[in-house]
Formats: structure tokens, sequence, C-alpha cells
């Protein structure tokens, strides 16, 4: 009996580690989605193909707004972490939660730059690459800049948690956001 609480302890320890070490990466899409709109990114350009480099989606103001959204759920963080004495989560700092927030974001555009090149329009559906983009660019950006700081805090356990909750995250913030008129397609 002992060994299965010690199990599901684990379980839900990785999964609140998940939460939290995500957090700044999972609000930028969101508050990108929300503030954005005015001068797209690509500036109305065009790629050698003749599609759009990026799409009207990624915006100056939302890429800019989203990640600083990100930064200040971070800055939360980091202020929460000491004030409450949560030192069992791991510990943000600027660049983790800039990095996080930047990452999730350029991911984002990446994966918008390779769907315009594969003749998808803006707004279409690609499963799987719309879900772990995020992912992909924010974990991406903290292995290259803050690699001890991902190998202390993103055990196998927290990885797979991040995994499954994504995607989850990702429906549902999309829904919302459908619902509430910021979005064009719920997905």
């Amino acid at each position: 009996m002992g060994r299965i609480i010690i199990i599901i302890d684990s379980i839900i320890s990785s999964l609140v580690v998940a939460i939290w070490v995500m957090l700044p990466a999972y609000v930028p899409n969101s508050a990108a989605a929300a503030l954005g709109g005015g001068a797209p990114v690509d500036m109305g350009k065009t790629w050698s193909d003749g599609r759009r480099i990026l799409g009207d989606g990624k915006t100056w103001r939302g890429f800019v707004l989203g990640v600083a959204c990100g930064v200040a759920v971070g800055i939360v963080q980091i202020v929460a972490r000491d004030a409450f004495g949560l030192s069992s989560l791991p510990e943000h700092t600027l660049i983790t939660v800039f990095l996080l927030a930047f990452g999730a974001l350029l991911g984002d555009m990446v994966k918008s730059f390779i769907k315009r090149r594969l003749g998808k329009e803006s707004g279409e559906e690609w499963l799987i690459a719309d879900q772990y983009d995020l992912v992909a660019g924010s974990l991406g950006l903290l292995l290259v800049f803050q690699y001890g700081w991902v190998v202390e805090n993103v055990t196998l356990g927290v990885f797979v948690w991040i995994i499954i909750l994504t995607p989850l995250l990702h429906r549902a913030a999309n829904i919302i956001g459908y619902l509430i008129g910021v979005k064009k397609v719920p997905w």
C-alpha cells in the first residue's frame, strides 16, 4: 500500500511541476490571439512559392503582448514561489520565463511558416503540429540556452505530463477563444 501511495504522489507531483514549468509557455498563444491585431509580422509579403510567409494571424502586437503576458505570469510565479514557500517547485528565472514565452510564439510562427509551404491556409487545422509547436519552441530554446535547468526540472514524468496536458489545454483555450470571438475556428 505504501508503494502505491508513493507512485501516486510521484504522478501528482510530476503533474504539478509540468503545469508550473510550462505556464509561461501556455499563456502567450491565447494572449496573442486576444490582444493581437495590427501589422502582420511578415508585412503581407509572400515567399518564393507565392504564398504568404506567415499570414495575417501573426502580428507584431500579438507577438509582443503574448510574450509580455507569458513573462508576467512567470514573474508572478517567481514571486509566489518565494512568498508562499513553494520551494518544492522549480525555480523560474527571468531568463527561463522569457525563453518559455518567446519560444512558444516562435514555435507557433515556425509552424505557420511550414503550414504555408505545405499549402495550408491560416486557421486550417494541422493536428499534432498545432498542439505541440509551443512545446517544441519553448523547450527547444530552453535546451539551447538553459540546458542545465531543463535537465534538473523536466524529468521524464514531467515531460510525459507536458505531452498529455498540452493538447487538452490547447483545445480548451481555442474553444474558449472561439466562443468569445477572438478566434475564427475552435482549434
